[in-house]
């Protein structure tokens, strides 16, 4: 059920995506990394999908965040270290 919801959170982000609605794209994104942070692989994913729609956005803040971000992810996730029901945004 967990994993549903968070694909679907992620096609809803493409979807948006390529139809210009980046914002939006982007609440979808955080929803995905609410529902997956607890697992390295879909943490990282939902960072790297930010990062990604971030230089869409040419939002260089939002862009170095989810570079640090995808480094923790990836590094921390893995021992449980990991910011609960945190949105995932540079904004956080």
């Amino acid at each position: 059920m967990l994993r549903e919801q968070l694909n679907s959170a992620v096609a809803s982000a493409s979807e948006l995506t390529g139809k210009g609605r980046l914002a939006d794209a982007f609440h979808h994104l955080e929803r995905a990394h609410v529902l997956g942070q607890a697992n390295t692989f879909d943490h990282t994913r939902v960072h790297w999908r930010m990062l990604k729609l971030a230089v869409k956005m040419r939002s260089p803040r939002e862009i170095w965040g989810q570079i640090i971000r995808i480094i923790g992810a990836a590094t921390k996730t893995p021992f449980g270290i990991y910011p609960t029901g945190n949105t995932g945004g540079a904004n956080i």
